[in-house]
């Protein structure tokens, strides 16, 4: 069962503006600038910043795009999506394949990529006080 107000009709449809999207991100690195001043001499050299896949930035890309709100895809409220979920599924895991990657590789923050993929560095400390105090001397009596 489909639901009536549908943007894309075929899961491929989706998957274009998926690509879409990437190649957008693509662009937009030109805009973010790393600057870095090198040499003895202190050249200025920039470099494009890589920007990470977000589901939250496909749904913008769509939205200003005049595409569409598209949540409903990835929520497939009262299974009127079905169709759709092997595509949302690839996205969603396309999305944190390079979030971690990027993580791992430094160019992403890895502690924003850890909490936004559920991935966890767990440290346990053990830490055993008390106190331990010699006897001291009497010095009342003399």
């Amino acid at each position: 069962m489909a639901h009536p107000t549908r943007i894309f009709k075929k899961p491929e449809e989706l998957e274009k503006v998926w690509n879409d999207y990437k190649a957008d991100i693509k662009n937009q690195e030109k805009e973010w600038l790393k600057v870095q001043y090198v040499g003895k001499d202190g050249n200025r050299v920039t470099d494009s910043v890589k920007i990470p896949y977000t589901l939250e930035g496909l749904k913008r890309y769509c939205w200003d795009n005049k595409i569409g709100q598209i949540d409903q895809y990835f929520d497939n409220h009262k299974g009127y999506y079905d169709d759709f979920v092997v595509i949302c599924r690839a996205i969603r895991n396309e999305i944190r394949e390079n979030q971690i990657i990027g993580g791992m590789n430094g160019f992403f923050n890895p502690s924003i990529t850890q909490r936004l993929n559920g991935l966890v560095d767990k440290k346990e400390t053990e830490l055993k006080g008390g106190l331990n105090i010699p006897p001291l001397p009497d010095i009342g009596k003399r």
